[in-house]
């Protein structure tokens, strides 16, 4: 038997729609005062590291802005050898596909992983990724970020003035959560993401944590090539 909320009228339903939409616009507030407060931490000034591109080339991580002032990296967790890499990196990365849009705010985004560019892009190419990578393996980079060899995941943002860089904002965990689309949408759904940590009315469909997730290798099937 399929799980149901109570069915009510639509007066009483908008009635509830307005108890929640009062919560909804106090989150929505506390999170503009967040951003507010985030625009306002200090920055740390950092040394000149040599990145690896796409192309090969060793890069100053000032060049990775592409010009622009700001720069918002996502550092991807990599395992040396391995065909398939971490499903929940794979996962999020998959789900961008215009990062160009955040050039309009003086913007670029990129992905930055410990592993040779070789590997990385064979991956790219195996999982459909249509995103800029920048390879950390022959600089401290990953590690000084955060996001080190078996280190886990990790966004940064950065402020370029001139050749100068400075790092200004960082989260991992959950706090990556804001940055998809699947959770985005997964958590205004009835039956949310349907994962057992969850508070759900009884009755309500719930698995095991990361169980609806899109395996590397399924996102490859989608997206990607598979024989790659």
């Amino acid at each position: 038997m399929t799980a149901l909320p109570p069915v009510v009228d639509e007066q009483t339903w908008r009635e509830e729609l307005a108890k929640l939409r009062i919560r909804e616009k106090a989150a929505t507030r506390e999170l503009d005062a967040i951003a507010a407060a985030r625009r306002r931490l200090p920055a740390v000034k950092l040394p000149d590291y040599t990145l690896i591109d796409e192309d090969g080339s060793r890069v100053r991580l000032a060049d990775v802005f592409q010009g622009r002032s700001q720069l918002v990296t996502y550092h991807h967790m990599w395992s040396n050898g391995n065909r398939w890499q971490c499903s929940g990196c794979t996962g999020l990365t998959a789900q961008w596909v215009r990062p160009d849009f955040v050039g309009q705010f003086d913007a670029t985004f990129a992905v930055i992983t410990n592993g040779p560019m070789d590997e990385v892009l064979a991956y790219k190419k195996r999982v459909g990724n249509v995103l800029t990578w920048y390879s950390s393996a022959e600089s401290p980079f990953g590690a000084d970020m955060d996001s080190g060899p078996d280190e886990g995941f990790g966004f940064n943002v950065f402020l370029r003035d001139g050749d100068d860089v400075y790092r200004t904002w960082h989260t991992n965990g959950r706090g990556a959560e804001a940055f998809s689309f699947t959770f985005a949408v997964s958590n205004v759904l009835p039956y949310g993401r349907q994962e057992e940590w969850q508070d759900v009315p009884d009755g309500w469909p719930q698995q095991p944590t990361y169980s609806r997730w899109l395996g590397s290798q399924e996102i490859a099937a989608t997206y990607g090539d598979p024989e790659a």
